[in-house]
């Protein structure tokens, strides 16, 4: 298996080798702002982030960050073997509707109880997420939802042959 070297940090930037396995919870007062169909369909200065060794922070924001009619309950659900069962949205702006682009989890284990009912966004799948004013690249591979801004270094899981991290 190929192990990664991690990227060196610069001044006010983290490496996602430095988050925790099993990942780390931690709130977080950045800007954010989500688009989609050239709206914007949520905004908030109150999120959590999930750190995890070699992702890029996933973040989840309250459901009230969200304008009315945004989020619209999609089929399906996932299991995370650190967060529980997620079910999902679909993310609706007028006529544009993205599915499944959003997720919850409404029953999280212990150690992820104040993420209960918050939602994530897929960064890939709306027009763009702003972070302090910063446009959001999203965490490669179509499984992950992680957030790529300058303040994070990697390289990140989800790139070609990193399915063995």
């Amino acid at each position: 298996m190929h192990h990664p070297k991690p990227d060196k940090p610069g001044p006010g930037q983290e490496s996602v080798w430095g988050y925790p396995r099993p990942p780390r919870l931690e709130e977080s007062q950045d800007s954010i702002v989500v688009e989609l169909g050239g709206r914007v369909i949520a905004r908030t200065t109150r999120s959590w982030r999930v750190l995890e060794t070699s992702h890029p922070p996933t973040y989840y924001l309250p459901a009230a960050a969200f304008v009315d009619g945004a989020l619209r309950p999609a089929e399906g659900a996932s299991w995370c073997e650190w967060k529980g069962q997620a079910s999902y949205f679909d993310l609706v702006a007028g006529d544009v509707v993205s599915p499944a682009a959003a997720w919850t989890y409404r029953a999280p284990t212990r150690g992820f109880l104040a993420i209960a009912d918050t939602i994530a966004v897929m960064p890939a799948m709306v027009d763009r997420i702003l972070v302090d004013d910063e446009v959001v690249q999203p965490q490669p591979g179509r499984f992950y939802g992680g957030w790529i801004t300058s303040r994070v270094v990697g390289p990140f899981k989800g790139e070609p042959g990193t399915m063995g991290w």
